[in-house]
């Protein structure tokens, strides 16, 4: 018989597409939807102790992109900076210290940026089991290019040339992120068509040995792919994978597998 002091688990999933945004409001608004579900789930336990109904918790799901942006993780070196503050301005960029887990990473244009604020109480309170969905929706995204995408053992992130012994691994999707009382902050950074030189100015994510390329990069230059159309092809697996309910149809795609 259902417990009727705990929520039901809420797997609806509002989407917001807010295109080419500035990194501080972005933020700023993933924190108010974070403090925005933490109080409900505070209520909810005050509400279990009294036998009271609890209310639902909301997940939200913002997709976007950035003007040139580097952000440094809580465990990041900030030597992995390698521009001061004259040449940040002389390349239109700006500087972070952020509250995610991870070292420095590039944020710019042509670079889809996903910022899921979900309470994972409604899926599944495992840190570990999200992060591997959120890779694997880029995977399975990336698929569909025609592009074998996988893991690294020991690094996260979504990489080509993954396989044991294959001469040039390079990362294409990035991931760092927070959690709090299983609500969810910051993402995943997924490189479609942005200016790759913007890593050259960083160790990107603190690693030394391997590269950064982009879906565009990896097609070659005569394929034309959008971010918007890259978010749309990415939306449905994250939803699958998450258990999600579905949001808004996803409009007609063209064909781009190699």
């Amino acid at each position: 018989m259902p417990d009727a002091t705990r929520p039901a688990p809420n797997r609806s999933l509002q989407v917001q597409r807010l295109g080419l945004v500035d990194y501080v409001p972005t933020w700023l608004l993933q924190e108010e939807l974070m403090e925005a579900t933490l109080a409900i789930k505070v209520q909810n336990r005050q509400a279990e102790a009294t036998g009271a109904a609890p209310a639902p918790t909301p997940n939200h799901l913002l997709l976007c992109e950035h003007p040139h942006t580097y952000t440094l993780g809580k465990s990041g070196k900030p030597e992995h900076l390698l521009l001061d503050e004259a040449a940040l301005a002389a390349h239109g960029a700006s500087f972070h210290r952020i509250n995610r887990g991870g070292d420095i990473t590039y944020h710019g244009p042509g670079q889809l940026v996903g910022y899921p604020i979900l309470d994972l109480d409604n899926f599944r309170p495992d840190i570990h089991w999200y992060l591997r969905t959120l890779e694997e929706a880029v995977i399975r995204t990336l698929a569909e290019y025609g592009l074998n995408a996988g893991r690294i053992a020991g690094l996260t992130g979504v990489w080509l040339g993954w396989e044991d012994g294959a001469p040039n691994p390079r990362k294409i999707c990035a991931f760092g992120v927070k959690c709090s009382r299983w609500v969810t902050l910051h993402g995943f950074a997924l490189n479609v068509n942005p200016d790759l030189a913007y890593f050259g100015h960083i160790v990107p994510c603190g690693i030394t040995d391997k590269a950064v390329t982009s879906l565009a990069q990896e097609l070659g230059s005569s394929a034309a792919v959008s971010v918007a159309e890259v978010q749309e092809r990415l939306l449905p697996h994250l939803v699958e994978l998450l258990g999600a309910s579905s949001p808004a149809p996803s409009p007609n795609l063209p064909t781009n597998k190699a």
